[in-house]
């Protein structure tokens, strides 16, 4: 069994994978964390909580002085009641005052996973693979009744977390703060690793020690964002990318989120994370439920690597949903870049020929295709084709490009709307917006209110009378406009607090009726690139476009980055023109190349000019990523050398059974008398030989300890290599 309880000692052991969870009901019923890390066969108490008289750390039971929730290290903690650390949920009651008291009352242990009412969430296919195990919690002066929700996948060292609030008293109540999952860890020695960034330059690798006080990371944008990802990990001190405990936490969640590491008084360190609780509030009415989204915790005792091979598996298998959840992914060519909005239906189908010719099996249509939109100051609302444009409509167009043999693709920002538009100028309420308020805009437009059942219905319809209208395979849904004056038409003065979050609530409901309308459309994510790649849309869209960044050197951080946390099957990447659109670097088409094959593949340039030079060499990428396009998409990924430590990066990718592997090393600047360079490979079958496309042969073992070295070969800045491994030899282990 995954979860066992010890009613003498009213303790919890969970066991997934190599990982072990243990809970105690202590006295007074409040529940306690004791450990979190290397899988226990038993746990006896070794490592006891221990009681001691401290002074400014008030007690409950004033004839105990040991006892403070202060120092008690708790899964579910509040404030005001003795525990001044940060709170993971805070209630407000009619008479104002925000204290509260959770006390544990029952507990079931259940097999499988139940899902999540309204919200994404990682699953079972096999009510085997897993147990999720409840506990429940009374204020029994409030009525608040609280289910603290603990899956434990069997073969995985994941537990997926999830917290219900429910309103069983008579007066109503307001829930200010609702996090998805705290953890008390017992000291501080840790770096906190998380993934800042900006608008084409997102999710970098920050790695810093922890301190006193609180360390944190959120978005109050409305979106999950570009600056922050809904992801943190604590690193032992000293844990690379090869050892080391990790203890990671991913939010399934696509809008405004925290995360932060509290380290107090007594060196001990606290994790939460969950919704923003900025500028959020919610209203529990008597019998009134707040379900929050989960939260994905991950322990690895094999460095930053194995973390992130864990929730690659997780991501890619048991969050990732749909027809082409198992199916490789086309390689697509998309022609915003080679075009912007200036085309027509002439030189839209010129381009799919080209890219067919070269071997390329998807068409993407991209912004301009729609309404007046010959910029980006109208149209967006405004789901009906462009005729003047696309004379005969989308129908004839991706008829003629089908008749190609390419698949055909289209983009929509079906979140959004502009002001110069038909559906702005019916509805002008159908936007977020506060009454006497400016409506600020970005990129000329504004946000579209999903808290709005009438909104979501409407979208739906246009959305899928589009799908409906010709052979379309994929959309590529972007959202390039974070909140701003936010507020809803139709709520009450007291939710008008609830609005991000219902947004959030009514875009997943759009997303799961559309996909559930198509599942033959492959729906890949986009938020001004990389803005919303968060756990809560691979749910619904299994890839993202990591970055509208298209520069091989730039997406080598954004690339690795992202790796950390999701896999490579999730990640789109492109090819196109130089000098790069966004900072003007021009790089071979070689490196281009190699960056762009170590994701979902595909080019976003003018296919029609190319030379005949470079046409070769594209057909050489295009038939060289389909021949290892499973191996990428599906084989285990290890980073190799980290491109924000130094001037080489490299990583590869292993097939499942360990029998071929791919190997790609970049240096981004040429230098005089450099080194001789070699790279230590990983993931490798210890005990057989491997045969390298570059020639020879070589043991496992070798290559994981002595290396592969680098051919000092090089012309100048930006250069690149790939080498192709195939097993030979199985030795007796």
């Amino acid at each position: 069994m995954s979860i066992q309880f010890d009613a003498e000692s009213r303790t919890f052991h969970l066991t997934a994978g190599e990982t072990s969870y243990i809970l105690r009901i202590i006295d007074g019923d409040y529940l306690a964390h004791l450990y979190w890390g290397k899988r226990l066969r038993r746990y006896e108490g070794s490592n006891a909580l221990q009681y001691l008289d401290r002074g400014f750390s008030p007690n409950p039971n004033p004839e105990d002085r040991t006892f403070s929730l202060d120092t008690l290290p708790q899964e579910y903690p509040a404030y005001g009641g003795t525990d001044f650390r940060n709170p993971a949920y805070q209630i407000q009651t009619t008479d104002g005052t925000t204290i509260s008291d959770l006390r544990v009352i029952s507990h079931q242990i259940v097999q499988g996973k139940p899902s999540l009412d309204g919200l994404p969430a990682t699953y079972v296919e096999d009510e085997h693979e897993a147990q999720t195990l409840q506990i429940h919690l009374l204020d029994s002066l409030l009525g608040l009744s609280v289910t603290l929700s603990y899956t434990v996948y069997e073969r995985r060292n994941v537990i997926a977390r999830s917290v219900r609030l429910l309103n069983k008293g008579a007066e109503p109540l307001q829930v200010l703060r609702a996090f998805s999952a705290n953890v008390d860890f017992r000291d501080d020695n840790f770096d906190m690793v998380h993934l800042p960034g900006a608008w084409a330059r997102e999710r970098h690798i920050e790695r810093q020690p922890l301190h006193k006080g609180i360390q944190s990371i959120e978005s109050r944008r409305g979106a999950s964002s570009h600056q922050h990802n809904p992801f943190l990990a604590l690193a032992r001190k000293g844990a690379t990318e090869e050892c080391g405990e990790i203890f990671a936490f991913s939010l399934v969640y696509s809008g405004s989120f925290t995360a932060s590491a509290e380290v107090e008084q007594f060196s001990t360190t606290r994790v939460s994370m969950g919704i923003n609780d900025f500028d959020f509030s919610w209203s529990l009415e008597p019998g009134g439920a707040f379900q929050c989204p989960e939260a994905i915790l991950v322990y690895s005792p094999n460095g930053l690597g194995g973390m992130s091979r864990t929730f690659h598996g997780l991501f890619r298998e048991r969050l990732c949903r749909g027809e082409y959840r198992d199916q490789v992914r086309p390689i697509l060519i998309n022609n915003w870049e080679g075009t912007y909005f200036d085309f027509n239906a002439d030189s839209i189908e010129r381009i799919a020929e080209a890219g067919s010719s070269l071997g390329m099996e998807l068409f993407v249509l991209d912004d301009g295709w729609f309404g007046k939109r010959d910029d980006d100051k109208s149209s967006l609302g405004d789901w009906f084709v462009n005729e003047n444009k696309l004379e005969g409509g989308l129908n004839r167009l991706a008829g003629r490009i089908v008749d190609k043999d390419m698949q055909f693709g289209l983009w929509f920002e079906p979140e959004m709307v502009s002001q110069e538009s038909e559906l702005y100028r019916k509805h002008p309420d159908w936007c977020l917006h506060v009454p006497g308020r400016n409506r600020s805009e970005g990129r000329n437009q504004l946000v579209l209110d999903f808290s709005r059942t009438e909104v979501c219905g409407e979208i739906v319809s246009m959305v899928s009378g589009i799908l409906s209208s010709a052979p379309i395979t994929y959309v590529k849904w972007d959202m390039n406009r974070h909140m701003t004056e936010i507020g809803s038409a139709t709520l009450p003065p007291v939710r008008q607090r609830e609005t991000a979050h219902r947004y959030i609530l009514g875009l997943y409901s759009v997303m799961e009726e559309l996909t559930t309308m198509f599942p033959h459309v492959l729906f890949e994510s986009c938020s001004g690139g990389g803005g919303r790649f968060d756990p809560g849309m691979l749910y619904y869209m299994p890839q993202t476009w990591t970055s509208d960044n298209t520069d091989a050197v730039s997406r080598l951080k954004i690339q690795y980055g992202t790796s950390l946390v999701y896999p490579i099957i999730t990640m789109g990447a492109h090819v196109s023109a130089v000098p790069n659109h966004q900072v003007h670097r021009s790089t071979s088409l070689d490196i281009r190349g190699h960056v762009a094959m170590s994701g979902n593949f595909g080019y976003e340039l003018d296919v029609t000019a190319l030379s005949e030079e470079e046409k070769t060499e594209i057909r050489r990428q295009i038939k060289l990523y389909k021949t290892n396009r499973i191996l990428i998409q599906f084989g285990g990924f290890y980073r190799l050398l980290s491109p924000f430590e130094g001037n080489e990066t490299a990583w590869m990718f292993v097939s499942a059974d360990q029998s071929e592997a791919l190997v790609f090393y970049f240096r981004t600047g040429a230098e005089a008398n450099s080194r001789v360079s070699s790279v230590r490979l990983q993931g490798l079958d210890e005990g057989s030989d491997y045969s390298c496309d570059k020639g020879g042969v070589y043991g496992a073992d070798e290559l994981m300890n002595s290396g592969l070295a680098v051919p000092a070969l090089w012309k100048g800045d930006y250069e690149s290599i790939m080498w192709k491994l195939t097993r030979e030899t199985n030795i007796t282990h």
